[in-house]
């Protein structure tokens, strides 16, 4: 099963500010706009919530400290074959991107949803 992470919606970054403001990713919320349109998506995917102090172990410990960004794609290795897959970062065995418009074209291709019309 294909592992979707998404940072949860209300982080705060002590680097930025020391005030606790609360934030949420912009691609996190891009995608979340995809699996609210196409909510089949959220039985299909393994999407997994995480927060954002880094490491993000629940990445790192898949794809290495060196892409631990979010939204993270991590495909089944059964989808490595799509058309999309050669545009994917490797890591050992595994394929995944923090790219959302690769993400949106992955989801389309493998899932059968509309393209998106970028």
């Amino acid at each position: 099963m294909d592992i979707l992470f998404l940072l949860r919606k209300d982080f705060t970054d002590p680097i930025r500010d020391q005030a606790g403001e609360k934030y949420y990713c912009p691609d996190c919320a891009f995608l979340e706009g995809i699996l609210s349109y196409f909510p089949e998506l959220r039985s299909q995917l393994d999407i997994r919530y995480i927060g954002f102090s880094r490491p993000r172990k629940e990445i790192t410990g898949l794809v290495g400290d060196a892409h631990q960004g979010c939204p993270n794609l991590i495909i089944d290795p059964s989808h490595h074959n799509c058309a999309c897959s050669k545009d994917f970062f490797r890591y050992g065995e595994r394929l995944h991107t923090t790219d959302t418009r690769l993400m949106a074209e992955y989801l389309s291709e493998v899932y059968g949803i509309p393209k998106a019309h970028f």
